[in-house]
Protein backbone atom coordinates (compact mmCIF):
# COMPACT_ATOMS: atom_id res chain seq x y z
CA UNK A 1 0.00 0.00 0.00
CA UNK A 2 0.96 3.65 -0.31
CA UNK A 3 3.28 4.42 2.61
CA UNK A 4 2.10 8.04 2.48
CA UNK A 5 -1.31 7.05 3.82
CA UNK A 6 -2.16 6.90 7.50
CA UNK A 7 -3.05 3.59 9.14
CA UNK A 8 -6.65 4.82 9.41
CA UNK A 9 -6.85 5.62 5.68
CA UNK A 10 -5.37 2.25 4.75
CA UNK A 11 -7.97 0.54 6.93
CA UNK A 12 -10.79 2.47 5.28
CA UNK A 13 -9.45 1.41 1.86
CA UNK A 14 -10.76 -2.07 2.65
CA UNK A 15 -14.31 -0.70 2.72
CA UNK A 16 -16.43 -1.02 -0.45
CA UNK A 17 -17.29 2.66 -0.99
CA UNK A 18 -19.57 2.03 -3.98
CA UNK A 19 -21.78 -0.25 -1.87
CA UNK A 20 -21.77 2.37 0.90
CA UNK A 21 -23.06 5.00 -1.53
CA UNK A 22 -25.81 2.60 -2.58
CA UNK A 23 -26.87 2.20 1.05
CA UNK A 24 -26.93 5.98 1.48
CA UNK A 25 -29.01 6.48 -1.67
CA UNK A 26 -31.43 3.75 -0.61
CA UNK A 27 -32.42 5.76 2.47
CA UNK A 28 -31.72 9.27 1.07
CA UNK A 29 -29.05 9.81 3.71
CA UNK A 30 -27.44 12.81 1.99
CA UNK A 31 -30.70 14.55 1.08
CA UNK A 32 -30.25 18.33 1.46
CA UNK A 33 -26.85 17.81 3.08
CA UNK A 34 -24.33 20.50 2.09
CA UNK A 35 -21.47 19.38 4.33
CA UNK A 36 -20.63 16.49 6.66
CA UNK A 37 -21.97 13.64 4.54
CA UNK A 38 -22.92 10.15 5.73
CA UNK A 39 -19.41 9.03 4.78
CA UNK A 40 -17.93 11.74 7.03
CA UNK A 41 -20.22 10.59 9.82
CA UNK A 42 -19.19 6.97 9.35
CA UNK A 43 -15.47 7.84 9.37
CA UNK A 44 -15.79 9.90 12.55
CA UNK A 45 -17.70 7.13 14.31
CA UNK A 46 -15.24 4.53 13.01
CA UNK A 47 -12.38 6.63 14.42
CA UNK A 48 -14.20 6.77 17.77
CA UNK A 49 -14.50 2.97 17.86
CA UNK A 50 -10.89 2.34 16.86
CA UNK A 51 -9.41 4.99 19.15
CA UNK A 52 -11.73 4.23 22.13
CA UNK A 53 -13.10 7.77 22.36
CA UNK A 54 -15.36 8.37 25.35
CA UNK A 55 -17.71 11.11 24.12
CA UNK A 56 -18.60 13.43 21.24
CA UNK A 57 -16.46 16.13 22.81
CA UNK A 58 -13.58 13.68 22.95
CA UNK A 59 -14.03 12.82 19.24
CA UNK A 60 -14.14 16.50 18.31
CA UNK A 61 -11.02 17.34 20.31
CA UNK A 62 -8.97 14.48 18.86
CA UNK A 63 -9.95 15.09 15.24
CA UNK A 64 -9.60 18.86 15.44
CA UNK A 65 -6.19 18.39 17.00
CA UNK A 66 -5.17 16.61 13.79
CA UNK A 67 -7.00 18.97 11.43
CA UNK A 68 -4.24 18.89 8.81
CA UNK A 69 -4.70 15.11 8.50
CA UNK A 70 -8.49 15.01 8.18
CA UNK A 71 -8.52 15.43 4.40
CA UNK A 72 -6.15 12.50 3.98
CA UNK A 73 -8.34 10.45 6.31
CA UNK A 74 -11.23 10.99 3.89
CA UNK A 75 -13.15 13.42 6.14
CA UNK A 76 -14.23 16.38 4.03
CA UNK A 77 -16.78 18.02 6.34
CA UNK A 78 -15.99 20.13 9.38
CA UNK A 79 -15.97 17.99 12.51
CA UNK A 80 -17.96 19.40 15.41
CA UNK A 81 -19.73 17.86 18.34
CA UNK A 82 -23.15 19.33 17.46
CA UNK A 83 -22.94 18.30 13.81
CA UNK A 84 -22.04 14.71 14.67
CA UNK A 85 -24.74 14.52 17.34
CA UNK A 86 -27.34 15.83 14.87
CA UNK A 87 -26.23 13.35 12.20
CA UNK A 88 -26.49 10.42 14.63
CA UNK A 89 -29.95 11.55 15.65
CA UNK A 90 -31.60 12.07 12.26
CA UNK A 91 -29.76 9.96 9.66
CA UNK A 92 -31.37 6.58 9.18
CA UNK A 93 -29.53 3.87 11.14
CA UNK A 94 -30.47 1.35 8.42
CA UNK A 95 -27.77 2.89 6.19
CA UNK A 96 -25.11 1.51 8.51
CA UNK A 97 -27.00 -1.71 9.22
CA UNK A 98 -27.15 -2.52 5.50
CA UNK A 99 -23.50 -1.60 5.04
CA UNK A 100 -22.50 -3.83 7.97
CA UNK A 101 -24.38 -6.70 6.32
CA UNK A 102 -22.30 -6.18 3.16
CA UNK A 103 -19.11 -6.45 5.22
CA UNK A 104 -20.50 -9.52 7.00
CA UNK A 105 -21.08 -11.26 3.66
CA UNK A 106 -17.50 -10.49 2.66
CA UNK A 107 -16.10 -11.74 5.98
CA UNK A 108 -18.11 -14.97 5.88
CA UNK A 109 -16.68 -15.73 2.46
CA UNK A 110 -13.15 -15.26 3.82
CA UNK A 111 -13.78 -17.44 6.88
CA UNK A 112 -15.84 -20.09 5.08
CA UNK A 113 -13.25 -22.81 5.70
CA UNK A 114 -12.20 -21.71 9.18
CA UNK A 115 -12.04 -24.46 11.81
CA UNK A 116 -14.26 -23.89 14.85
CA UNK A 117 -13.41 -27.03 16.81
CA UNK A 118 -15.70 -29.62 15.16
CA UNK A 119 -15.09 -31.19 11.77
CA UNK A 120 -18.36 -30.70 9.90
CA UNK A 121 -19.35 -29.77 6.37
CA UNK A 122 -22.56 -28.02 7.41
CA UNK A 123 -22.74 -24.42 8.52
CA UNK A 124 -23.24 -24.15 12.29
CA UNK A 125 -24.94 -21.15 13.86
CA UNK A 126 -25.43 -20.12 17.47
CA UNK A 127 -28.39 -17.87 18.29
CA UNK A 128 -28.65 -15.92 21.53
CA UNK A 129 -29.20 -12.45 22.97
CA UNK A 130 -27.41 -10.11 25.34
CA UNK A 131 -28.78 -7.19 27.32
CA UNK A 132 -27.21 -3.72 27.37
CA UNK A 133 -28.35 -1.69 30.37
CA UNK A 134 -29.39 1.94 29.84
CA UNK A 135 -30.38 4.78 32.14
CA UNK A 136 -34.16 5.09 31.87
CA UNK A 137 -34.15 8.85 32.46
CA UNK A 138 -31.83 9.34 29.46
CA UNK A 139 -33.32 6.60 27.26
CA UNK A 140 -37.06 6.66 28.07
CA UNK A 141 -37.90 4.81 24.84
CA UNK A 142 -35.95 1.72 26.06
CA UNK A 143 -38.10 0.81 29.06
CA UNK A 144 -37.20 -2.59 30.48
CA UNK A 145 -38.22 -2.67 34.14
CA UNK A 146 -40.13 -0.13 36.23
CA UNK A 147 -36.97 1.87 36.97
CA UNK A 148 -34.55 0.39 34.45
CA UNK A 149 -33.89 0.75 30.74
CA UNK A 150 -32.21 -1.72 28.38
CA UNK A 151 -31.90 -2.94 24.82
CA UNK A 152 -31.17 -6.44 23.57
CA UNK A 153 -28.84 -7.58 20.82
CA UNK A 154 -30.20 -10.78 19.29
CA UNK A 155 -27.37 -12.32 17.30
CA UNK A 156 -27.03 -15.22 14.88
CA UNK A 157 -23.34 -16.13 14.96
CA UNK A 158 -21.59 -18.17 12.29
CA UNK A 159 -19.14 -20.26 14.30
CA UNK A 160 -16.65 -20.29 11.44
CA UNK A 161 -14.72 -17.16 12.30
CA UNK A 162 -17.22 -15.93 14.93
CA UNK A 163 -18.90 -13.67 12.36
CA UNK A 164 -22.30 -12.19 13.39
CA UNK A 165 -24.51 -13.12 10.45
CA UNK A 166 -27.58 -11.27 11.68
CA UNK A 167 -28.20 -8.84 14.53
CA UNK A 168 -31.58 -7.60 15.73
CA UNK A 169 -31.63 -4.64 18.14
CA UNK A 170 -34.82 -4.58 20.19
CA UNK A 171 -36.10 -3.03 23.39
CA UNK A 172 -35.32 -4.86 26.60
CA UNK A 173 -38.87 -6.14 27.06
CA UNK A 174 -38.75 -8.24 23.88
CA UNK A 175 -38.51 -11.93 24.75
CA UNK A 176 -35.71 -13.81 22.99
CA UNK A 177 -37.91 -16.63 21.73
CA UNK A 178 -40.03 -14.22 19.66
CA UNK A 179 -37.05 -13.54 17.38
CA UNK A 180 -37.20 -17.13 16.12
CA UNK A 181 -40.12 -15.96 13.96
CA UNK A 182 -37.78 -13.61 12.06
CA UNK A 183 -34.85 -16.01 11.85
CA UNK A 184 -34.00 -16.90 8.21
CA UNK A 185 -33.60 -20.66 7.98
CA UNK A 186 -30.84 -22.20 5.87
CA UNK A 187 -31.62 -25.74 4.73
CA UNK A 188 -29.09 -28.26 6.06
CA UNK A 189 -27.55 -25.88 8.60
CA UNK A 190 -27.33 -26.61 12.34
CA UNK A 191 -28.69 -24.09 14.86
CA UNK A 192 -27.60 -24.10 18.50
CA UNK A 193 -29.96 -22.69 21.16
CA UNK A 194 -29.98 -22.42 24.92
CA UNK A 195 -33.08 -23.64 26.78
CA UNK A 196 -34.67 -20.17 26.78
CA UNK A 197 -35.59 -20.83 23.13
CA UNK A 198 -37.45 -24.08 23.85
CA UNK A 199 -40.67 -23.49 21.93
CA UNK A 200 -41.73 -26.68 20.18
CA UNK A 201 -44.05 -25.01 17.66
CA UNK A 202 -41.23 -22.75 16.44
CA UNK A 203 -38.71 -25.60 16.50
CA UNK A 204 -41.05 -27.68 14.36
CA UNK A 205 -41.15 -24.93 11.75
CA UNK A 206 -37.36 -25.01 11.72
CA UNK A 207 -37.51 -28.81 11.30
CA UNK A 208 -39.94 -28.46 8.39
CA UNK A 209 -37.46 -26.10 6.71
CA UNK A 210 -35.00 -29.05 6.60
CA UNK A 211 -32.63 -27.49 9.12
CA UNK A 212 -31.28 -29.07 12.31
CA UNK A 213 -31.26 -27.77 15.85
CA UNK A 214 -29.55 -28.64 19.13
CA UNK A 215 -31.13 -27.20 22.26
CA UNK A 216 -30.91 -27.75 25.98
CA UNK A 217 -33.98 -29.30 27.62
CA UNK A 218 -35.69 -27.71 30.59
CA UNK A 219 -35.82 -29.45 33.95
CA UNK A 220 -39.61 -30.03 33.74
CA UNK A 221 -39.42 -31.48 30.23
CA UNK A 222 -41.87 -34.41 29.82
CA UNK A 223 -41.36 -37.14 27.24
CA UNK A 224 -41.93 -40.81 26.42
CA UNK A 225 -38.89 -42.91 25.53
CA UNK A 226 -39.34 -45.12 22.46
CA UNK A 227 -35.94 -46.81 22.49
CA UNK A 228 -32.34 -46.21 23.51
CA UNK A 229 -29.21 -46.35 21.36
CA UNK A 230 -25.78 -47.64 22.48
CA UNK A 231 -23.37 -44.98 23.76
CA UNK A 232 -19.69 -44.68 24.63
CA UNK A 233 -19.83 -43.64 28.29
CA UNK A 234 -16.08 -43.01 28.37
CA UNK A 235 -16.73 -39.82 26.38
CA UNK A 236 -19.26 -38.50 28.87
CA UNK A 237 -22.45 -39.49 27.01
CA UNK A 238 -24.74 -41.27 29.46
CA UNK A 239 -27.80 -41.83 27.28
CA UNK A 240 -28.93 -41.49 23.66
CA UNK A 241 -32.68 -41.93 23.31
CA UNK A 242 -35.34 -41.59 20.65
CA UNK A 243 -38.38 -39.99 22.26
CA UNK A 244 -41.81 -38.50 21.69
CA UNK A 245 -43.22 -35.51 23.54
CA UNK A 246 -45.65 -36.20 26.34
CA UNK A 247 -48.78 -34.12 26.57
CA UNK A 248 -51.58 -33.19 24.19
CA UNK A 249 -50.47 -29.64 23.34
CA UNK A 250 -46.80 -30.53 23.18
CA UNK A 251 -47.58 -33.32 20.69
CA UNK A 252 -49.58 -30.86 18.60
CA UNK A 253 -46.70 -28.39 18.55
CA UNK A 254 -44.08 -31.01 17.66
CA UNK A 255 -45.63 -34.28 16.37
CA UNK A 256 -42.29 -35.75 15.20
CA UNK A 257 -39.82 -37.83 17.13
CA UNK A 258 -36.83 -36.21 18.81
CA UNK A 259 -33.45 -37.37 19.96
CA UNK A 260 -32.57 -36.89 23.64
CA UNK A 261 -28.91 -37.00 24.71
CA UNK A 262 -27.81 -36.95 28.34
CA UNK A 263 -24.22 -35.80 28.77
CA UNK A 264 -22.03 -35.33 31.84
CA UNK A 265 -19.52 -32.49 31.63
CA UNK A 266 -16.44 -33.64 33.59
CA UNK A 267 -14.97 -30.12 33.77
CA UNK A 268 -18.00 -28.42 35.32
CA UNK A 269 -19.28 -31.58 37.05
CA UNK A 270 -22.68 -30.92 35.52
CA UNK A 271 -25.23 -33.05 33.71
CA UNK A 272 -26.67 -31.60 30.52
CA UNK A 273 -29.60 -32.82 28.45
CA UNK A 274 -29.87 -31.94 24.75
CA UNK A 275 -32.72 -32.28 22.28
CA UNK A 276 -32.10 -32.46 18.55
CA UNK A 277 -33.80 -33.46 15.33
CA UNK A 278 -30.51 -34.79 13.91
CA UNK A 279 -30.49 -38.58 14.09
CA UNK A 280 -27.26 -39.20 12.16
CA UNK A 281 -24.45 -37.39 13.97
CA UNK A 282 -22.73 -39.28 16.82
CA UNK A 283 -24.06 -38.38 20.25
CA UNK A 284 -20.67 -37.16 21.47
CA UNK A 285 -20.43 -34.83 18.45
CA UNK A 286 -23.82 -33.32 19.37
CA UNK A 287 -22.45 -32.55 22.84
CA UNK A 288 -19.29 -31.04 21.33
CA UNK A 289 -21.40 -28.87 19.04
CA UNK A 290 -23.27 -27.44 22.00
CA UNK A 291 -19.97 -26.77 23.74
CA UNK A 292 -19.06 -24.59 20.73
CA UNK A 293 -22.18 -22.51 21.44
CA UNK A 294 -20.05 -20.77 24.07
CA UNK A 295 -18.46 -18.80 21.22
CA UNK A 296 -21.51 -16.55 21.10
CA UNK A 297 -21.17 -15.78 24.82
CA UNK A 298 -17.52 -15.00 24.16
CA UNK A 299 -18.53 -12.74 21.27
CA UNK A 300 -20.94 -10.76 23.45
CA UNK A 301 -18.37 -10.30 26.22
CA UNK A 302 -15.70 -9.38 23.71
CA UNK A 303 -17.62 -6.64 21.92
CA UNK A 304 -18.81 -5.17 25.23
CA UNK A 305 -15.25 -5.08 26.47
CA UNK A 306 -13.48 -3.78 23.35
CA UNK A 307 -16.07 -1.77 21.39
CA UNK A 308 -18.07 1.31 22.34
CA UNK A 309 -21.53 -0.25 22.70
CA UNK A 310 -22.19 0.19 26.43
CA UNK A 311 -21.75 3.98 26.62
CA UNK A 312 -23.49 5.90 23.85
CA UNK A 313 -22.78 9.24 22.18
CA UNK A 314 -26.50 10.01 21.74
CA UNK A 315 -29.70 9.18 23.60
CA UNK A 316 -32.20 8.72 20.76
CA UNK A 317 -33.08 5.28 19.45
CA UNK A 318 -31.64 6.15 16.05
CA UNK A 319 -28.33 7.30 17.57
CA UNK A 320 -27.99 4.13 19.65
CA UNK A 321 -28.67 1.84 16.70
CA UNK A 322 -26.31 3.86 14.49
CA UNK A 323 -23.49 3.48 17.00
CA UNK A 324 -24.11 -0.26 17.45
CA UNK A 325 -24.14 -0.99 13.72
CA UNK A 326 -21.01 1.07 13.04
CA UNK A 327 -19.29 -0.79 15.91
CA UNK A 328 -20.27 -4.12 14.31
CA UNK A 329 -19.02 -2.87 10.94
CA UNK A 330 -15.63 -2.01 12.48
CA UNK A 331 -15.43 -5.39 14.22
CA UNK A 332 -16.06 -7.18 10.91
CA UNK A 333 -13.69 -4.81 9.05
CA UNK A 334 -10.80 -5.65 11.38
CA UNK A 335 -11.60 -9.35 10.96
CA UNK A 336 -11.44 -8.88 7.17
CA UNK A 337 -8.12 -7.02 7.40
CA UNK A 338 -6.68 -9.73 9.64
CA UNK A 339 -7.62 -12.42 7.11
CA UNK A 340 -6.60 -10.46 4.01
CA UNK A 341 -3.17 -9.61 5.44
CA UNK A 342 -2.75 -13.12 6.91
CA UNK A 343 -1.86 -11.70 10.30
CA UNK A 344 -1.27 -14.12 13.18
CA UNK A 345 -2.07 -11.44 15.77
CA UNK A 346 -5.24 -11.79 17.84
CA UNK A 347 -8.08 -9.40 17.10
CA UNK A 348 -7.59 -7.80 20.52
CA UNK A 349 -3.91 -7.11 19.81
CA UNK A 350 -4.69 -5.64 16.38
CA UNK A 351 -7.25 -3.25 17.88
CA UNK A 352 -4.83 -2.21 20.60
CA UNK A 353 -2.17 -1.45 17.98
CA UNK A 354 -4.62 0.56 15.88
CA UNK A 355 -5.85 2.57 18.87
CA UNK A 356 -2.45 4.29 19.32
CA UNK A 357 -1.25 4.39 15.71
CA UNK A 358 -4.12 5.54 13.50
CA UNK A 359 -2.12 8.58 12.29
CA UNK A 360 1.09 6.65 11.57
CA UNK A 361 2.19 6.51 7.93
CA UNK A 362 3.46 2.96 7.55
CA UNK A 363 2.27 0.20 5.17
CA UNK A 364 -0.39 -1.70 7.07
CA UNK A 365 0.95 -5.20 6.34
CA UNK A 366 4.43 -4.17 7.43
CA UNK A 367 3.08 -2.47 10.53
CA UNK A 368 1.20 -5.56 11.74
CA UNK A 369 4.09 -7.92 11.05
CA UNK A 370 6.78 -5.83 12.74
CA UNK A 371 5.05 -4.78 15.96
CA UNK A 372 5.25 -7.48 18.62
CA UNK A 373 3.77 -6.40 21.96
CA UNK A 374 5.70 -7.81 24.89
CA UNK A 375 2.58 -8.70 26.83
CA UNK A 376 0.79 -10.55 24.03
CA UNK A 377 1.57 -13.92 25.59
CA UNK A 378 -0.03 -12.85 28.87
CA UNK A 379 -3.12 -11.46 27.20
CA UNK A 380 -5.21 -14.64 27.40
CA UNK A 381 -5.23 -14.61 31.20
CA UNK A 382 -7.08 -11.29 31.38
CA UNK A 383 -8.68 -10.71 27.98
CA UNK A 384 -11.20 -12.53 25.86
CA UNK A 385 -9.58 -13.59 22.61
CA UNK A 386 -11.27 -14.23 19.27
CA UNK A 387 -9.55 -15.23 16.03
CA UNK A 388 -6.57 -17.01 17.58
Amino acid sequence: MNSGKTIFSQLMDFLPTYEFRQCVERYHGNYKIKSFSCWDQFLCMAFAQLAYRESLRDIEACLRGSKQKLYHMGIRGKVSRNTLAHANQIRDWRIYADFAQILITQARHLYAHENFGVELQQTVYAFDATTIDLCLSLFPWAKFRQHKGAIKLHTLLDLRGSIPTLIYVTKGKTHEVNLLDDLPIESGAIYLFDRGYLDFARLHLLHQSLAFFVIRAKSNFRFRRIYSQPVDKSKGVQADQIIELHGFYARQDYPERLRRIRYFDPEKKKRLIFLTNNFTLPSFLIAELFRCRWKIELFFKWIKQHLRIKAFYGTSENAVKTQIWIAIAIYVLVAIVKKELKSDRSLYTILQIFSVSLFEKVPLSQFLSEIKPQNEEDESSNQLVLFK
